[in-house]
């Protein structure tokens, strides 16, 4: 018989009402049975499927490892015993209830009890059924037997055997029924690297949370292997270890089952993808695909005489060997001494700065616009929700507005991410619109003033003002500048900003849409 429909079967045997009676018996009952004292209460134990196959062999159909059933008094010698949340192979088919059970001490200490009665589902099922059970010392043992059974009619080849041994629970058995810890170990399998962080253990909604790196692709995410801890005595299944698929948005459930038999079930999923950098391989170029205003100081050393200017200190952005975890980038606003180039102006001092894009430098020059040196945002054809990483910042003094000393203004530092929609892959903001343009779809800023001594983390909330639109084209922006308003040529002498372990938080799956975040008005 095929197994959807010995589901189908078990499914109607364990939600119709099973049991008219457990005994028809008129013996007369042992007066002596201690129902309160001994017998009732909530037994936890294995509940096992066998199917009797017509060849003599036996068929294992399922089992629940801690399955809860309640015993309740009855009469002076009878108990009702319930199988409550009962579930078979991952389908959970509510409450079986066996009332009115006559109990018989057979020997000191043991207690049996047997019973019959007949299910009949008219035009779909039949099936006389059988159960006997013992008390003994703490423990139950109950067996139900499914004879005779017979679907629309035709009788099947193979009766269903259900065993039952459980252990009566003391009352102080906690009901925790949690993960207590839940990683993607990389020396468990190799592939577990793409996720990124540590998840996410939501206890009060029962999730649990993570991201992965932007290459990860579907094939990836349906091998990653969980392992994790759950609460004291409590049982877990699927088991720890066990790979799982979490591709194109799978939700993975997981039934824990406290030491008392309190029952929560999990779900585990993949929050998003992230684009990371950690700066590691960076040595003194543009680091890792970010542009910086370097270029901008280079061509000052190098066409400097041409004004009259003669600047030879150090770029403003350099490597840090003491970040947060290896490398880390530093940012300072340096005195850049001013004057001009070809008639076009030299600050006074440049920011320290670094974005996602690209720096133009020859066009203060040629296009006779200082602002339109840098080119902000990259194509991205996902849907960021945040940006995160760890700064330090130290200001600096000499505040100038230009060329001119400003005593009473103070530098402050500026972390920022803008995502905007563009026809094409050449169209771009600059330092003139990249925070004002009517293109921009989501946008975060933050900036301090005052100085953080040690690696502190911050995180940028991308809010949305337009509808996301996966079919559209954007480009995206994430800035670092250790002076504020440095694109203005505003900046304090020294101030110094250090960057690490900056990560991208995509929503979504890969290979997956998702909706749209909820558009602020």
């Amino acid at each position: 018989m095929k197994k959807n429909l010995l589901l189908y079967l078990f499914a109607v045997l364990c939600t119709v009402t099973l049991f008219t009676a457990c005994s028809d018996d008129d013996e007369t009952p042992n007066p002596t049975v201690p129902v309160d004292e001994e017998l009732a209460g909530r037994y936890k134990g294995a509940l096992n499927v066998v199917l009797d196959m017509e060849n003599g062999t036996d068929m294992p159909a399922g089992t629940v490892a801690s399955q809860i059933v309640t015993v309740t008094k009855a009469g002076e010698n009878a108990v009702n015993l319930q199988i409550t949340d009962f579930s078979f192979m991952g389908m959970s088919l509510g409450t079986i209830n066996l009332e009115n059970c006559l109990v018989y001490e057979t020997s000191a200490g043991v207690y049996e009890f047997e019973g019959t009665t007949s299910l009949n589902v008219p035009g779909l099922l039949s099936a006389a059924v059988e159960a006997d059970g013992r008390f003994s010392n703490g423990t139950l043992y109950l067996d139900l037997d499914a004879n005779n059974v017979s679907v629309s009619g035709n009788p099947v080849t193979y009766t269903v055997d259900i065993t039952y041994n459980g252990t009566k629970m003391t009352g102080n058995e906690s009901s925790a029924a949690d993960f207590t810890s839940f990683v993607f170990d990389r020396e468990v399998a190799e592939v577990d690297s793409l996720v990124i962080g540590e998840p996410v253990i939501d206890t009060a909604e029962k999730t649990v949370t993570f991201v992965v790196a932007d290459t990860a692709k579907a094939e990836h995410l349906a091998i990653l292997v969980p392992t994790f801890e759950i609460s004291p005595k409590a049982t877990v299944t699927p088991a720890s270890g066990v790979a799982q698929d979490f591709s194109n948005g799978k939700v993975v459930t997981y039934t824990i089952t406290a030491e008392d038999g309190t029952v929560a079930e999990w779900k585990v999923s993949v929050n998003g993808n992230t684009s990371r950098y950690s700066f590691e391989t960076w040595s003194g170029d543009d680091p890792e695909g970010w542009a910086t205003c370097n270029p901008a100081v280079t061509l000052i050393k190098s066409l400097g005489f041409i004004g009259g200017i003669s600047y030879d200190g150090p770029l403003p952005i350099t490597v840090d060997e003491n970040g947060f975890e290896g490398k880390a980038v530093k940012l300072q606003s340096i005195d850049t001494t001013g004057g001009d180039i070809l008639g076009t102006p030299v600050p006074k001092v440049t920011a320290g700065s670094m974005f996602l894009g690209t720096f133009n430098a020859t066009a203060a020059v040629t296009e006779g616009d200082a602002m339109a040196t840098t080119r902000f945002g990259i194509m991205y054809d996902k849907k960021p929700l945040a940006v995160k990483g760890y700064y330090k910042y130290t200001p600096g003094t000499n505040f100038y507005v230009g060329t001119e000393l400003n005593t009473e203004r103070e530098d402050a530092c500026a972390l920022s991410a803008v995502l905007y929609e563009v026809t094409d892959e050449k169209e771009t903001l600059n330092g003139n619109d990249i925070y004002t343009s009517d293109k921009i779809v989501a946008m975060a800023q933050f900036t301090n003033g005052n100085a953080v001594e040690n690696w502190t983390e911050f995180e940028l909330e991308l809010e949305y003002t337009k509808d996301y639109d996966p079919t559209k084209l954007y480009k995206f922006a994430v800035i670092f500048s250790a002076s504020e308003d440095g694109a203005a040529y505003n900046a304090a002498v020294g101030s110094t900003l250090w960057i690490d372990e900056v990560t991208i938080l995509n929503e979504g799956n890969p290979d997956v849409v998702e909706d749209t975040p909820e558009v602020t008005e």
